[in-house]
């Protein structure tokens, strides 16, 4: 677990080397947080669920972070405003980074036994176990950091690049690439179990295990792509109401979209590495739950249910195909060739696939004891599941049980479209 924390800690830290004191503090809607903010943040998980319960004698860093930096655990005291997050220009950076040097310090002497347990406090199971949820904790907010900054920097005329362009991370030919042809990958349905099973981490949300019964069903074999999706935009889609969910119609209306967000005029998007040409064979991203709605339904298809892509990606998926945050690209790549494919390509990486299920809690669920029990349960209303992990995502992070959730007007994460319909 050691070496564990010092990656996961590590990681973040190279994150955001190639930021400014500016870059760091900036906030550009009320649902993104600055760089800074999420720094000290993951570190006031440590301090707060693992160092002041189990370190006998263990002060806060400083008395203000309890305050500042609590993110939305009511149980364990106030917070500040989510939307000022960027008004937070003091503490300064050079303080945040000694605060993280002070919390691991003294996390690592509690893992190596050099530090006594409080007698009241948890045991030094439940803290390692606090440990690894903190880990997990800290790499979604690495995917945070990079979708939070790319919506930042996006609101700059000059096109700010955070990352620049590697022929080793980058393919040169994207642009030339034509998306494979879509195939279907039919499923028998009927009864089946989902949700986590054996050994290793979970997210409470990932259980417990339970049956579930499907109509027979098929799944695309990859992503929608940017060219696709721009044949939807030049057939009307954005113009058709009777595409649309009538929340997502009145949005379309209210917010102006006319294409994904990140796009640009005459054929450009922006990204993590600057703005470039748009590729028609890379997976569409930036888009809606209605958005992805509304595509298939013009697609003569429908989203799939979460149950439907676990199953799938139960048998199909493979990590090490897909594009994570460890490979450096910070934007999805292309489906690979499918000709002798024997499944679906693209479930794990790349983008997120919204699914057509409300995030609510399996049969039976049980959120963790105390404070922590707040981590997921209590947003199981009005938000939409999506599966698969993303090009922002640390790969040792994701699987196929994984459940992310945002409400469906939610674009500045990478989320895409995974076509299903109900077998022929």
């Amino acid at each position: 677990m050691i070496e564990t924390y010092q990656r996961v800690r590590a990681a973040t830290e190279r994150l955001a080397a190639p930021l400014s004191a500016e870059d760091q503090v900036a906030q550009s809607m009320p649902d993104a947080s600055p760089t800074k903010w999420h720094r000290a943040h993951t570190t006031w998980f440590f301090e707060t669920f693992v160092l002041g319960p189990g370190a006998a004698g263990y002060a806060p860093f400083h008395p203000a972070f309890a305050h500042l930096f609590n993110s939305y655990y009511v149980s364990v005291g106030t917070m500040h405003a989510r939307p000022q997050r960027g008004l937070l220009t003091r503490p300064p950076l050079a303080t945040i980074d000694a605060y993280r040097r002070h919390v691991d310090e003294q996390v690592l002497a509690l893992l190596r036994g050099r530090t006594r347990l409080r007698a009241d406090g948890p045991s030094m199971d439940e803290l390692r176990a606090r440990v690894e949820i903190g880990l997990h904790h800290e790499q979604q907010h690495q995917e945070l950091i990079l979708t939070d900054l790319k919506h930042l920097l996006s609101h700059n005329p000059i096109a700010p690049v955070y990352r620049p362009p590697s022929p080793a991370r980058d393919d040169a030919d994207d642009n030339a690439r034509v998306a494979p042809p879509l195939r279907w990958t039919a499923h028998d349905g009927g009864v089946h179990e989902i949700g986590f099973a054996g050994a290793g981490f979970h997210f409470d949300n990932e259980g417990p295990r339970h049956r579930v019964f499907l109509e027979p069903f098929e799944l695309a074999s990859r992503l929608v792509s940017n060219r696709e999706y721009q044949e939807f935009i030049a057939d009307g889609g954005y113009r058709r109401p009777e595409l649309w969910l009538s929340e997502g119609w009145s949005t379309v209306q209210r917010e102006g979209w006319q294409a994904p967000l990140y796009w640009r005029p005459e054929g450009r998007v922006f990204t993590l590495a600057g703005e470039r040409a748009l590729a028609p064979a890379e997976p569409v991203c930036h888009v809606s739950y209605y958005e992805a709605d509304a595509y298939a339904r013009w697609a003569g298809a429908r989203l799939a249910s979460e149950q439907e892509w676990e199953l799938m990606a139960t048998r199909y998926g493979d990590a090490q195909a897909g594009v994570f945050a460890d490979d450096e690209r910070y934007h999805p790549a292309p489906a690979p060739a499918l000709a002798n494919a024997t499944g679906p390509a693209q479930l794990l990486g790349d983008v997120w696939s919204w699914t057509a299920s409300a995030y609510m809690p399996y049969p039976n669920y049980r959120p963790l004891p105390g404070a922590l029990g707040e981590y997921n349960g209590k947003f199981m209303c009005s938000q939409l599941v999506l599966r698969g992990g993303s090009c922002a995502t640390p790969r040792d992070h994701i699987r196929a049980t994984y459940r992310n959730f945002f409400y469906p007007a939610s674009r500045w994460q990478f989320s895409g479209i995974r076509l299903a319909r109900a077998s022929a």
